[in-house]
């Protein structure tokens, strides 16, 4: 039975605790100055933004003046479509992205073949991606999640990519000598040494997801979060607008905290390889 190190264990708590306080320092700080901004300065940018004050009351409000709360169906409607696109978005993303990227670092070949491609496609916005979409795809969902998609997908893609091209040549050699099949390559070598890179390119994706998902639904779409921003903006609803990319930065957040989980928990015996447990 492994024996716990309580000095490790005081000084992980003590850790925890000090990163917690200073994150709602963080959090704190940001509220004060905006609301500083927003009061004190004499300067008309800051000075038609709602204050926070006024955002927290509309968000918990049971009648809210512009309908958007915490206590509002449609809110939950919103979040509902925006979380469907971003995780069919992600799921596409991963299994395209991970495989391609995988052979792309392992087999010449296809990187000649497909590098230039992704090269030149990768640094198109999002923006640009929507009338093509609408072209492409019927009705709007399709359109969405493929914008989505896209970003997603490159991000998955390259990490991926770096990831097995990280892998040391020593590995591949003793892999060989010792008559390892491609097949036994691919699932010994290749795929766990590639996963650490894989991982933090699925927590970019996500992220990724949720911002290129917004530039889609405000063009393209009649729900949703990014819809929330856009029509409160068109309608002077300043509160909305902030109560709606409050939610999402919340909303990606917890889906990319429960990716880099998934990740750390699968993870564990590469932490332990690089002595990060004991």
């Amino acid at each position: 039975m492994a024996i716990q190190n309580p000095t490790k264990s005081n000084f992980r708590t003590e850790f925890d605790v000090n990163k917690l306080l200073l994150t709602l320092a963080g959090i704190c700080g940001f509220i004060f100055l905006w609301h500083a901004s927003v009061k004190w300065l004499p300067v008309d940018a800051f000075n038609r933004l709602p204050d926070p004050i006024e955002v927290v009351i509309e968000w918990v409000s049971t009648d809210p003046d512009y309908g958007i709360s915490i206590f509002t169906e449609d809110y939950y409607i919103h979040i509902f479509y925006s979380t469907y696109r971003a995780l069919v978005s992600f799921f596409l993303a991963v299994i395209l992205g991970v495989p391609l990227g995988i052979f792309m670092g392992w087999k010449g070949s296809v990187y000649d073949y497909a590098n230039s491609l992704l090269g030149l496609l990768r640094p198109v916005p999002p923006l640009a991606w929507v009338p093509i979409a609408i072209l492409m795809f019927p009705g709007v969902e399709p359109a969405v999640v493929f914008v989505t998609f896209l970003v997603a997908f490159f991000a998955t893609t390259m990490n991926t990519l770096v990831g097995v091209r990280s892998i040391p040549d020593d590995y591949y050699r003793a892999a060989s000598c010792l008559g390892a099949s491609s097949i036994d390559v691919l699932r010994d070598v290749v795929i766990p040494g590639a996963m650490p890179s894989i991982f933090t390119g699925l927590q970019i994706a996500m992220g990724a997801a949720w911002f290129s998902l917004v530039a889609g639904e405000m063009i393209a779409a009649q729900y949703g979060l990014g819809f929330v921003i856009w029509e409160a903006y068109n309608l002077i609803q300043y509160p909305t607008i902030v109560i709606g990319m409050a939610t999402l930065g919340l909303v990606g957040y917890l889906s990319s905290a429960l990716v880099r989980l998934l990740g750390n928990k699968l993870m564990a015996w590469h932490e332990q390889r690089l002595g990060l447990h004991t």
